[in-house]
């Protein structure tokens, strides 16, 4: 088990995921709650504030609206993060194990401690390794009762479909830009300009969109896009340094890989917003749809470069990295090939 830091917020001020709460309560009116929901969507959208929710509603002495009262004892002890009956699993290093998954399934024999039932958030459920999902399976295929258990993922593809099978699915929709930027002028203070290009960043994401505010995100991202913009110009000894410099193995010292995971998503991901992007130009958007509002006019003089089959390409490129980097990463060996596919499919 891992300790986890919960933000609580009851349904109704989770923001943007009407159609996913209004699901979860109308399962709560039928008296039929499943043993196990799948929550899909990007991170960042609610996904774990809704379990938490939903734990408070389906475990309060006097709910309201199918909310929890925020008064009584179960409600007070998840609002101040001390309920025992919330759980949660996430991966000890790269994946959930199959250790960590037996020792959930003991847990799980016991009856909850102090609530009706027992939630169990498993997060990034897609790292389970294969002995760990198997293991998990059985779980599900003969669930305890008194637990209701909650998978995080992205994507469901990226999970064995009998479990999938066996889940009740929920989705959460990334967030509009609109949406995202109120939220920042409102709650974080941020001037217009900043909230516009941080909302459009955060690609649907108020966790993005948070991070992106906390950081030198923005600054890094005008560097980072400069430097894809003159690979083509690069000779292929040169793009070869450069995806060792954001892998960090040609340096004496590296850092940990696992440290460098996500700074090396993150640099794919902000790249793949650069071709959408090119291809949304090509195919006559509007400045309003583009995430890179501030590189409208090199985005324009650019978009004709090269054909859009070579933007989409790219894209493709960088989002099937992406996925390598979760299941088997070599950081050096997927920069270099990352690095020289986009190097040989366009000019920009």
């Amino acid at each position: 088990m891992t300790d986890y830091v919960r933000q609580f917020k009851p349904f109704s001020e989770i923001i943007g995921q009407r159609r996913a709460i209004k699901f979860l309560k109308k399962v709560m009116a039928s008296n039929k709650i499943p043993h196990a929901y799948l929550f899909t969507g990007i991170a960042g959208v609610g996904k774990t504030t809704a379990a938490i929710a939903l734990t408070q509603a389906i475990n309060c002495h006097k709910p309201m609206n199918y909310e929890g009262c925020g008064k009584c004892i179960t409600c007070r002890q998840i609002i101040h993060d001390n309920f025992i009956d919330l759980v949660l699993v996430a991966p000890e290093g790269r994946y959930i194990k199959i250790d960590q998954i037996k020792e959930l399934n003991r847990s799980l024999q016991f009856k909850p401690v102090s609530g009706r039932y027992r939630t169990v958030i498993i997060e990034q459920a897609e790292t389970m390794n294969r002995e760990a999902a198997n293991s998990f399976l059985k779980t599900l295929e003969e669930p305890p009762p008194g637990n209701i258990i909650v998978l995080k993922v992205t994507e469901p593809l990226d999970l064995l479909p009998t479990i999938v099978s066996r889940c009740q699915k929920v989705a959460f929709r990334p967030l509009p830009s609109n949406e995202i930027k109120a939220w920042l002028i409102r709650e974080l203070h941020q001037d217009k300009k900043r909230a516009s290009l941080t909302a459009r960043l955060s690609e649907g994401s108020i966790g993005k969109a948070i991070q992106i505010s906390d950081s030198d995100f923005l600054e890094h991202r005008q560097e980072s896009l400069l430097k894809l913009m003159k690979l083509p110009e690069l000779e292929p000894e040169s793009a070869i340094e450069m995806a060792l410099e954001y892998s960090g193995k040609n340096k004496k010292a590296t850092e940990d890989s696992m440290k460098r995971d996500p700074v090396i998503f993150e640099l794919l991901g902000l790249w793949k917003t650069w071709y959408r992007d090119l291809m949304l130009i090509r195919i006559g958007g509007t400045e309003e749809q583009l995430i890179n509002i501030d590189f409208t006019k090199k985005l324009k003089t650019l978009s004709n470069v090269s054909k859009i089959e070579d933007f989409i390409d790219s894209f493709m490129i960088l989002d099937n990295a992406q996925r390598e980097l979760i299941r088997n990463p070599n950081l050096g060996l997927l920069m270099e090939n990352t690095v020289l596919a986009l190097k040989r499919r366009c000019r920009v």
